[in-house]
């Protein structure tokens, strides 16, 4: 990544088209929008790579990047181009290892100062509610969390040369090796399964120390959340904390359920109303079901996100686009006949414009 400026207009090349739309929906989701978000959106950096990066398992990024250094080149100074267009404010975010030492993470082989400041530089929207500023700090200056991993099969340490019998067969990755809990002075710590996650909470808020547990899942080809090692005292504190409340959280989970209903239909009714205001031409049936669809709990969908909860105009438009893309698009008939994403999107963006100008004028 180099800072260059990009030879065409970003609004009309091929590639300026594509770094525009994934920094779009990096910034509609979080706010902010970041250069490794760009490249994973671009499908030139496959987000278990970038989670192999950050586990400190692949020494620099590039490494991982599934495209020549001219290409991403350009990528870069068009997501420059258009974050600047578009008044987003730039900040050098923290990037460390979940490694033991913390080291910053490296994006390139060379480690040029400008490259990877380049690299770290993240851009946020200016018009960001105080609830997503704070949670960008948040990501911005935490530490991602220490990870053991469990082996499926014998293995030794670098550092002892004990195998599984001596050491378990917990162990963690530094360098590309694989050290034991004992070198690694993480041997005190218990593992909690998952699963209880007010237990698993309580316990990491009262351990010094802690580190993630997963295993590599073969068929996702990715690793997989098995639990988190804690101290033993800490342990020990969260079950007497969880026994002596187990009543009232159980009173207050009922209770909850009751108001979630509620809320449900409360944010139905919220989202249809914003739909029908923004889209007045919209058929109230389309804006009911597209609501309740929308808000439907535990989906993911936009109506269950914090921005569809307090029904911003962005997310609830977001949600109707969503729509429109899948019922009067073919959209969906391409994606199945193999037409990558990006392309089938710039397919179909012309149709979904006709029907969003057809609703918003008055039926």
């Amino acid at each position: 990544m180099h800072k260059e400026s990009p030879n065409n207009d970003p609004h009309t090349t091929k590639l300026g088209k594509r770094v525009a739309a994934a920094a779009r929906e990096a910034v509609d989701r979080r706010g902010a929008v970041a250069p490794v978000d760009v490249l994973t959106g671009l499908g030139w950096l496959p987000e278990p790579q970038v989670d192999a990066w950050q586990q400190g398992r692949i020494d620099h990024l590039e490494q991982a990047v599934q495209a020549p250094p001219d290409k991403v080149a350009r990528a870069a100074a068009l997501l420059r181009a258009w974050a600047e267009e578009h008044g987003l404010n730039p900040e050098e975010a923290t990037y460390a290892a979940a490694t033991r030492d913390r080291r910053p993470l490296r994006f390139t082989a060379e480690g040029d100062a400008a490259v990877e400041r380049a690299y770290r530089t993240r851009w946020t929207a200016p018009d960001l509610t105080e609830a997503q500023r704070r949670r960008i700090e948040r990501q911005r200056t935490t530490v991602p969390d220490l990870m053991a991993v469990m082996a499926d099969g014998d293995w030794s340490c670098a550092e002892c040369g004990h195998g599984t019998n001596d050491v378990g067969d917990l162990y963690l990755l530094e360098a590309g090796q694989r050290i034991c809990l004992l070198c690694a002075e993480m041997d005190h710590l218990v593992l909690l399964p998952s699963g209880d996650a007010t237990l698993t909470r309580r316990a990491k808020k009262a351990s010094g120390l802690s580190a993630v547990a997963v295993r590599w899942d073969r068929r996702r080809k990715r690793f997989q959340r098995r639990g988190i090692l804690v101290e033993e005292t800490a342990l020990e504190r969260a079950e007497e904390q969880c026994l002596a409340d187990e009543d009232l959280r159980a009173r207050r989970r009922e209770r909850d359920a009751v108001r979630r209903a509620e809320q449900d239909v409360e944010l139905e009714a919220r989202i249809a109303r914003e739909i029908l205001s923004q889209f007045p031409g919209c058929p109230e049936e389309r804006a009911l079901r597209v609501a309740q669809h929308t808000a439907t709990r535990g989906s993911g969908r936009v109506g269950r996100s914090a921005a569809g909860r307090e029904v911003e105009p962005k997310a609830v438009r977001r949600a109707v686009i969503a729509s429109v893309r899948h019922e009067e698009t073919d959209y969906d008939a391409l994606l199945m006949s193999g037409v990558a994403r990006e392309d089938a999107r710039a397919r179909i963006a012309d149709a979904i414009d006709r029907v969003l100008a057809d609703w918003s004028s008055p039926a």
